[in-house]
């Protein structure tokens, strides 16, 4: 019957949910156990369809062994049962994160945000260059969970699926925002965790430890997305030793890179420059061009946050030399997104920040670029092209085209309401504080206004 849908008339006791079995499967997101249990406790099928919102023939599909892996189906089967979503590790949740991967967001609540950053980059520093250069490297941040039991023995297809789910779940990420898959990874690397206790040969394990890597590599980037700071530093961190045992420069130097962006996010363009010069250590390692000139192009964004005009133009002008120099077919896989769309960005980027920091004049340079950026960003890149539109709507407003600014905004908004991605919402907040002072412009207030309400940011007076 209909009524069954709704949640207070579940014919599920609660204690069920609670059994050590049912627990396991939760933990596990095994939908197919989880049903079949439920059949046991004399729940039968046509009740399950109408509690999750499935056709029959579906909840048949899965009792055989049929795997439930999107996030808004886990959502939906979770809250339709009356499953506390803790247990399926879908509540953004200090509990929830310490159950599932040991990742909790809060590890040390009583240090300062930044000793924590100078705590990632001592451990960065003796990771990359095998000494602890900017001080002792603590490393208690850094989680360990706890071993679950392990196959015998895997083999290169073993790690090819780690491969392919983190392949798929960064696919998510681009479109939709961390919001949309974080959860997922942090299943999937659980699972994937355990086969570092299994057995195998030199190769795969090598092999291994850099899809791991890779696999805490998008742990920490939506961790990032999605607000989870402390989360985001434990994964990154567990990235760049995992990325090291597998002698995998390449992928060290996009691991630095990722926190390095995690640090221009905080507006801490010290600590970020630092960051990204151990990845470009890396990244001339790897012997990649193209990573190099990407790691070039994030110096020149944070030496523009610094307002040192003149280093971030000599920075991107590298990063353009060393991008006409490589070549992409050689290129490390994580590097091959940056093509010239992506380089036209950082240097709308680039010169939208000087354009705030030292002289409006830079927004001659930086419209143009993102214009380019935005009109090629194709929707799998809908986060960046958020982006993008937010930093040429404020090189509007520093012009003084305020119409035209506030029209951008907007676009810039209604994007971004799409996304699962508190960083769209925080990377707006430059363009708010443009908007007020220019509020006795009726476009401009509503356009303030407007952002505010979306990021919930209270609007001045």
């Amino acid at each position: 019957m209909n009524t069954m849908s709704s949640q207070g008339s579940s014919p599920i006791p609660a204690e069920v949910w609670d059994q050590q079995e049912m627990r396991d499967a939760l933990a596990r997101r095994e939908i197919s156990s989880v049903y079949r249990l439920l059949r046991r406790h004399g729940v039968s099928q046509r009740q399950i369809a109408a509690l999750t919102g499935q056709s029959q023939s579906e909840v048949s599909e899965i009792l055989k062994g049929r795997q439930v892996m999107a996030y808004d189906v886990l959502t939906r089967i979770a809250v339709g049962l009356g499953v506390p979503r803790g247990y399926m590790g879908l509540a953004y949740d200090e509990t929830t994160a310490v159950r599932v991967a040991a990742t909790a967001d809060s590890p040390h609540p009583e240090e300062d945000e930044s000793v924590k950053r100078r705590k990632f980059l001592a451990h960065a520093a003796a990771v990359t260059v095998g000494a602890a250069v900017f001080g002792a490297d603590s490393g208690s941040w850094v989680s360990h969970p706890t071993q679950t039991p392990a196959p015998g023995r895997i083999g290169m297809t073993d790690v090819r699926q780690v491969e392919a789910a983190t392949r798929a779940l960064r696919a998510l990420d681009y479109q939709y925002g961390g919001g949309s898959c974080r959860d997922a990874v942090v299943a999937q690397l659980s699972w994937g965790q355990q086969m570092l206790g299994a057995s195998s040969t030199d190769v795969v394990r090598q092999r291994l430890y850099v899809a791991l890597a890779d696999l805490h590599n998008l742990a920490g980037w939506t961790s990032f997305d999605t607000g989870l700071m402390d989360s985001a530093r434990n994964h990154f961190g567990q990235a760049l030793d995992l990325a090291k045992q597998g002698e995998n420069e390449a992928l060290m130097a996009n691991i630095l890179y990722r926190m390095g962006r995690v640090y221009l996010h905080q507006n801490a363009p010290d600590d970020a420059l630092k960051v990204f010069q151990l990845g470009q250590l890396a990244a001339q390692n790897s012997g990649s061009e193209l990573a190099v000139g990407i790691l070039c192009a994030n110096e020149a964004w944070a030496y523009a946050k610094m307002g040192s005009d003149e280093q971030a133009l000599k920075l991107l002008g590298r990063a353009r030399d060393e991008f006409s120099r490589a070549n992409v077919a050689e290129a490390p896989a994580w590097a091959k997104f940056f093509n010239e769309i992506d380089l036209s960005s950082m240097i709308g980027t680039v010169h939208t920040e000087l354009a705030q920091t030292v002289d409006a004049k830079y927004t001659r340079t930086a419209i143009p670029a993102l214009s380019k950026a935005i009109n090629n960003f194709g929707d799998e890149y809908a986060r960046s092209r958020s982006f993008n539109l937010t930093s040429m709507a404020i090189n509007h407003l520093l012009e003084g085209d305020i119409d035209h600014g506030a029209k951008i905004g907007r676009q810039a908004v209604d994007l971004s309401e799409s996304l699962k991605s508190v960083r769209t919402k925080q990377r707006m907040e430059p363009l708010r504080q443009e908007a007020e002072k220019r509020r006795n412009n009726p476009e401009a207030r509503e356009l303030a206004d407007r952002v505010a309400r979306f990021t919930g940011t209270e609007s001045a007076a």
